[in-house]
């Protein structure tokens, strides 16, 4: 709304009328913004959640300190969604298609989280929503994504080419073309040209190939969709994790968002040149400034859990982004510990099936495994042999987010 407002103004001499135009102000606004908003109105929502006595409901799993989490207030992700909303709505531009897809994915993914955890709240269903209804609402969430992006008109990106030097076999300068182009093209990491055309590999369908390009295109849309926000919804076990290993997530792909959305910037860099992301800083401030502020209450020993209100949201929405910037194939290095909690619970599920009840690891998700001693439990992996402290455990998964999110940034220029 005041960027609506700031646009009344700009003809006016009124100071800093223009302030509004500029996305590092309002992304700097944004974050702040969702930052004071998540410590001092979630402070008055924990108490509202405590009154109703809307408690975690803790299974003894013989895991340190675990107990001590009873009765913790969950669904927290409410504190999380109104810190990016609001702020977003005050500052962003509404007519951004990119930015109206971000808040829908908020919306939509909150809401399907809310409905999870109202159900292991409110109806004592321990199990919560069916996984199928869950994967229902991923996949047809990832489907309004991918054929928006297909439709739109104002959604495309603008090609770098390369000119490359007779002498020195070196590029000397990218230039862009003059129109938007409607393409089912990504960035793809440690390749010479980055630009990668899904519809290569349907190449054998002739004229066909980009329209199978497109299928292709929506797939991995829906795989990465639904892969992320339950990899971060399995991370979801230890105070602080997800929220932590998300904000570091949020601060590459702004980046990445910021330097794409710049015609300046890509050309530097010879990547794509998506023209309207930059819009789509403001919401990634917002999102990282609503999980520091979350993380004043989330850090151990937990005043309040996100729950899956806030954890099916928190991975979804970083797909959802990084698929909008053209970058979906970075997920793989930047979410890396997400889909690794993904894999392990399905390796479990299958050996234990296959074998009559043996494991590989002593429990999952698999940051589980490491909060249990060596022979409490027959595994395949008996590593680490004593139990390792949650805020240990914590501090290591955000210091491999680190890394991962270096590794994913500088893609950009190793090729």
């Amino acid at each position: 709304m005041l960027y609506y407002l700031s646009s009344l103004l700009q003809e006016s001499a009124l100071p800093g009328a223009r302030l509004m135009t500029y996305i590092t102000f309002r992304s700097g606004a944004a974050f702040v913004l969702s930052l004071l908003m998540a410590i001092f109105v979630g402070r008055s929502i924990i108490n509202r959640l405590q009154k109703r006595q809307i408690g975690e409901i803790i299974r003894d799993l013989d895991l340190e300190g675990q107990m001590k989490k009873k009765g913790t207030p969950t669904m927290g992700g409410i504190i999380i969604i109104a810190a990016i909303l609001i702020p977003c709505l005050l500052v962003g531009n509404l007519s951004n298609i990119y930015m109206l897809l971000m808040l829908l994915s908020t919306v939509w993914l909150g809401s399907l989280g809310l409905a999870d955890d109202y159900l292991k709240l409110h109806k004592r269903n321990k199990d919560g929503m069916k996984g199928k209804y869950k994967i229902l609402g991923q996949v047809v969430l990832a489907l309004i994504i991918a054929v928006t992006m297909y439709a739109s008109p104002g959604m495309g990106i603008i090609e770098n080419n390369e000119i490359i030097s007779a002498e020195t076999n070196r590029v000397e300068e990218v230039i862009y073309e003059s129109e938007l182009v409607k393409s089912p093209q990504t960035t793809i990491p440690f390749v010479k040209n980055n630009n990668f055309n899904y519809s290569w590999l349907t190449a054998f369908l002739g004229d066909n190939a980009e329209a199978g390009g497109w299928l292709v295109f929506f797939l991995i849309v829906i795989f990465l969709v639904t892969a992320t926000s339950n990899g971060a919804n399995l991370n979801d076990g230890l105070d602080g994790m997800t929220a932590g290993l998300s904000a570091i997530a949020g601060v590459s792909l702004a980046a990445m968002a910021y330097l794409g959305g710049n015609i300046i910037y890509s050309s530097y860099l010879n990547i794509m040149y998506v023209p309207g992301s930059e819009e789509l800083v403001v919401y990634m401030a917002a999102f990282v400034g609503a999980l520091i502020g979350f993380l004043w209450y989330n850090a151990s020993p937990a005043q309040v859990f996100m729950g899956d209100t806030g954890s099916l949201m928190l991975g979804g929405v970083i797909a959802v982004f990084a698929i909008l910037i053209h970058k979906e194939l970075l997920l793989p290095i930047l979410c890396a510990l997400f889909y690794i909690e993904d894999l392990s619970v399905i390796l479990q599920v299958a050996y234990f099936k296959r074998t009559g009840g043996k494991r590989i690891f002593k429990m999952t998700p698999l940051h589980h495994h490491f909060q249990k001693d060596a022979g409490t439990v027959q595994a395949l992996i008996q590593r680490p042999m004593r139990a390792i402290a949650e805020q240990k455990i914590v501090t290591r998964f955000w210091i491999i987010g680190i890394i991962l999110a270096v590794i994913t940034f500088v893609t950009l220029k190793i090729r």
